[in-house]
């Protein structure tokens, strides 16, 4: 028997399974943050929801302490590394609001195209609206999803259902994935422009935060409708406000903000617009779903079996050679995945040197945690990047020798276009990640938040017109390195910047005639 610490409400169901597996079940609602530390201790299991704060200060003080079970997606409000570093298992329940939350879509897509929140404002205020009210079909309108993760994923099943066409952008799915739900992938200019209908489930990451802007809206189909039960801050609110009134768009259904909560909007002032407060996992269903799902993640963490929906891999697992590349191989997978801008056709790993003799497969694991990390709605683990590479379609192969020539170690990551790779360089606690070959170009660049790989003519001056742009735009290169290719004549830069090049730097360098490709990476 093992002693629960729970700190939030969570739903009944779960705390009888806690129970019936015989453990002590320790309920403590509305600890501050200091009774929390003094009430932590001695317990194997603490079971928490978005309040509760679990910081190194908590896990230090959680002597004994097995698993942190989040009820719920997101992890922001726990220290996945301090837990990690101390062989904590911290786990959540990624699918308990799926079906809530694409059923919210599919509410306010009914009710965008119906008017039906207005018509009943009138009636119940004594007006007899009909004509004013006119509605829309869904049968044989065009549906653009952004994001065709597991509920960009459930939305499209069910449009179907209403005999709808289906676009898609999401750069990380397989067109052979995409066929086979009955969806046809293309760009987002694209989708903004063929779809009656746009409902929005991409992930919030700096790359997604104002997605929807102005610019795009301007090129959307005209009387299109927006559905947002996904992200707030992924639609320019302002940007949303000055289209609906200019009539390019007709309407919108939002479930999320910018700012949560808010209770006052120009949105809010515009018949057309449909909202309701961020409720797309608030059902019974839901929040029992993520109890019974915590519940039962929890007992098998303390059982010592295998845990579906670990985020973490207790560090004690990993053996002192493959430990310190965990970080380096999930910047790779990073690196890789912004090079090729979306999903690769393959990925292939090799392993050289001494990791060769190594159990390497965290470190494939934390490659697939970094290509995945921005492309779903829950986070990304170790135990379920294997599952997101089977249901994208890539196919991952992994090779291993011992020799290498240049380094100790290397790991190397390939595709049919692509090519990347990294190893460790210095010793004791100087010991930092170098990326060493970019495309088959040889470079030595440490990883950074904001990096760009620019291939260029072999000529001279090349380097001056990457570094004017980037200096017009007041951005300062921390660090670069310059690989040249003489059997084909280029050269590559990557180069290491103080903050992410506009997307206007990044048309001004395209349209030089020495620039043949360019690409961001955000680590």
């Amino acid at each position: 028997m093992a002693r629960v610490l729970v700190t939030e409400k969570i739903a009944q169901r779960g705390l009888d399974l806690l129970t019936e597996a015989g453990h002590e079940v320790d309920v403590r609602e509305g600890l501050s943050p200091e009774k929390l530390v003094a009430a932590v201790p001695g317990a194997a299991a603490l079971v928490i929801r978005s309040a509760t704060q679990v910081t190194g200060d908590v896990l230090a003080a959680a002597t004994g302490l097995v698993v942190v079970g989040r009820a719920g997606i997101g992890l922001d409000n726990v220290d996945v590394d301090a837990a990690t570093a101390r062989g904590v298992m911290v786990v959540n329940a990624p699918q308990s609001n799926i079906l809530s939350a694409a059923e919210q879509a599919m509410a306010l897509l009914l009710a965008q195209a119906r008017n039906i929140p207005q018509a009943h404002a009138a009636l119940v205020a004594g007006r007899w609206e009909r004509s004013r009210w006119e509605g829309v079909e869904l049968h044989g309108k065009t549906l653009g999803i952004v994001g065709l993760g597991r509920i960009g994923a459930l939305v499209a099943q069910r449009a179907l259902a209403f005999g709808m066409r289906l676009l898609a952008y999401d750069p990380y799915v397989s067109p052979d994935r995409a066929k086979h739900m009955g969806v046809e992938l293309c760009s987002l200019e694209e989708l903004m422009a063929e779809s009656d209908f746009v409902s929005i489930h991409a992930v919030k990451t700096p790359e997604t935060v104002g997605l929807i802007n102005r610019e795009l809206l301007a090129k959307s189909k005209p009387g299109i409708r927006i559905v947002n039960a996904g992200r707030g801050g992924i639609i320019d609110e302002e940007a949303l406000v000055q289209a609906i009134r200019s009539g390019t768009v007709q309407g919108a259904g939002l479930d999320v903000f910018a700012k949560e909560p808010t209770t006052e909007s120009p949105l809010f002032e515009l018949d057309s617009v449909v909202v309701s407060p961020h409720l797309g996992a608030s059902t019974a269903e839901a929040q029992d779903k993520a109890g019974v799902t915590i519940a039962e993640q929890v007992i098998l963490a303390l059982a010592g079996d295998f845990v579906p929906y670990a985020v973490n891999v207790a560090a004690t697992e990993v053996s002192e050679t493959v430990r310190p590349y965990m970080p380096l191989a999930e910047q790779l997978g990073r690196f890789f995945g912004c090079l090729h801008e979306g999903l690769p056709d393959r990925l292939e790993i090799e392993y050289q040197g001494g990791l060769a003799g190594a159990a390497t497969g965290i470190l494939t694991l934390s490659v697939l945690k970094g290509l995945f990390a921005s492309t779903t709605e829950e986070p990304v683990s170790y135990v379920n990047a294997p599952q997101l590479a089977e249901e994208r379609g890539l196919e991952v192969r992994e090779t291993s020798t011992t020799t290498s020539h240049d380094f100790k170690n290397l790991v190397t990551l390939r595709s049919g276009t692509h090519a990347v790779s990294g190893t460790l360089a210095g010793a004791g606690v100087r010991v930092e990640p170098r990326v060493v070959m970019v495309d088959d170009h040889d470079v030595e660049v440490p990883p950074s938040e904001h990096m760009l790989v620019v291939r260029n003519d072999d000529r001279p001056g090349m380097i001056g017109v990457v570094g004017v742009a980037l200096g017009d735009e007041g951005i300062s290169i921390s660090s670069m390195a310059v690989g040249p290719s003489p059997e084909t004549g280029t050269a590559l830069m990557v180069l290491s910047t103080d903050k992410p090049a506009s997307d206007t730097v990044l048309s001004r360098l395209r349209q030089n005639p020495g620039i043949l490709d360019i690409h961001q990476v955000r680590l």
